[in-house]
């Protein structure tokens, strides 16, 4: 079975096609903005056009713009090629990435909006150990983290922490198929990992 991952939630940019389990190719490209020009491209430039049988793309939390863009592409491909479509959360893919060479308790930080980060810890099984939040960078430091600190944000967090961060910022859709199975869904909505700014009436 061919897979092809899918990752825009942060500045990076990246895709990669599986078959029966082993890396076809992928691309890496950190670029701030620009992913709705780049990504399709990045596809194209895979073995067959990046065709699969199954698309697991990023749910988020990150950039609103990016992950609405990975997902849009998904949905269509999974459309045009008859695919199934899954979604992963992308905190989970940065700590998959840190579970490869280590198998202790994970905090991922990465960047969140309106100058908060997303933090969450992983347990060495790579699932879950707390909900997803959203604070300030003051109350992030008081939270601390767990044995192992990851992510976009981690090197300020280690910083204030006194803790020496992993050399692991940024998701990249090689590693997509380390996120446990458990975390796959179906269920192709964003996480935005904080309230709306805006509320309607009376809420």
């Amino acid at each position: 079975m061919r897979i092809l991952a899918i990752e825009t939630a942060t500045e990076a940019c990246s895709v990669a096609l599986f078959d029966d389990g082993g890396l076809r190719d992928a691309r890496h490209e950190v670029l701030g903005r620009g992913h709705a020009e780049r990504l399709v491209p990045m596809i194209a430039e895979l073995p067959d056009k990046g065709r699969a049988d199954e698309i697991r793309v990023s749910l988020g939390p990150g950039s609103f713009t990016g992950v609405r863009i990975g997902l849009a592409v998904a949905r269509a491909l999974g459309i045009a090629w008859h695919g199934r479509v899954l979604g992963y959360p992308t905190l989970a893919l940065v700590a998959a990435m840190a579970g490869r060479t280590s198998k202790q308790a994970i905090t991922v930080c990465m960047t969140g909006g309106h100058g908060e980060w997303f933090l969450q810890d992983f347990g060495p099984d790579g699932m879950p150990a707390s909900a997803l939040t959203t604070l300030p960078p003051d109350l992030a430091a008081k939270r601390g983290s767990r044995e192992i600190l990851v992510g976009s944000r981690a090197e300020e967090l280690g910083t204030m922490t006194h803790t020496i961060p992993a050399d692991i910022r940024l998701p990249d859709a090689r590693y997509v198929p380390d996120v446990p199975d458990e975390l796959l869904t179906g269920r192709l909505a964003p996480l935005y990992g904080r309230p709306p700014d805006a509320k309607l009436p009376g809420q």
